[in-house]
């Protein structure tokens, strides 16, 4: 499912002057806004301490806001929402299958009313076959498909993924970002993603959000321009070498305002 072109698209949510506190004079976030639109993908790209974790915090109802408002477009429903974190948090006295039922379970649904969906889920992230198996049985990239699969199973309006590679090796994240990619335009989510990696956010996304700390803040959008599905030969690209200079130059900028 390719998302419809930018100027086109419907809204999700608006942050509005968001501010977030910590015990009265940490300022984590101050007037954050932020604009998510159907199909988008947008990276949250910034140094430690710039509030990106925050910001997800404060979209999943995690936490409060101190000041300012987030709005969902038509309200919210408990299907709206579905969240990656860094570490997989597997239960690990479950099996994939059963991890993946989370979200179902929390909601009282039987395993057996919703087997297709789960199945599904497990098939699009390629562990069909490990169902039974538990997750000390899985690799780390592994792990990560069953957190994907079960944040994706009740097919949200967005996910949220709070630098969900970045444990993995090279080979492992590349891959993952291309399935990622895969799973995204197949089930017509909308993505905002954390990531300190330059070249990571310019693969994924259509929009980069760059960050600076010290307040959090946003400070410059990044729009990549190029058609999905991606593919090695972008990442290869001249196009693709110039919008990692141009986000980089703009990371730098974020670095400059807190040193």
């Amino acid at each position: 499912m390719t998302p419809a072109p930018m100027g086109q698209r419907s809204r999700v949510l608006d942050m509005t002057r968001v501010t977030k506190t910590f015990n009265g004079d940490v300022v984590a976030l101050r007037d954050m806004d932020l604009s998510v639109n159907s199909g988008d993908f947008i990276s949250l790209l910034g140094p430690s301490g710039c509030g990106k974790s925050t910001a997800l915090r404060l979209i999943a109802g995690l936490s409060n806001t101190s000041a300012g408002r987030i709005t969902w477009a038509g309200g919210q429903s408990e299907n709206d929402l579905g969240v990656v974190f860094q570490e997989p948090t597997l239960m690990p006295w479950a099996t994939v299958a059963q991890n993946v039922w989370l979200p179902f379970r929390l909601k009282g649904q039987s395993y057996a009313s919703v087997k297709d969906e789960i199945l599904e889920a497990l098939r699009l992230v390629g562990l069909e076959n490990f169902l039974e198996s538990y997750p000390r049985e899985l690799s780390g990239g592994m792990k990560m498909r069953v957190s994907i699969a079960r944040a994706m199973v009740t097919k949200p309006r967005l996910i949220l993924m709070d630098e969900p590679f970045a444990a993995l090796d090279e080979i492992t994240r590349f891959r993952l970002n291309n399935d990622l990619l895969t799973l995204k335009a197949r089930i017509g989510c909308t993505v905002i993603f954390v990531t300190h990696s330059v070249f990571e956010s310019v693969f994924l996304s259509d929009r980069i959000v760059v960050m600076a700390a010290r307040p959090g803040r946003v400070i410059r959008e990044v729009h990549v321009d190029a058609p999905y599905p991606r593919s090695e030969e972008f990442r290869t690209s001249a196009e693709y070498a110039a919008l990692c200079r141009e986000a980089s130059d703009a990371l730098r900028e974020a670095m400059g305002e807190i040193a």
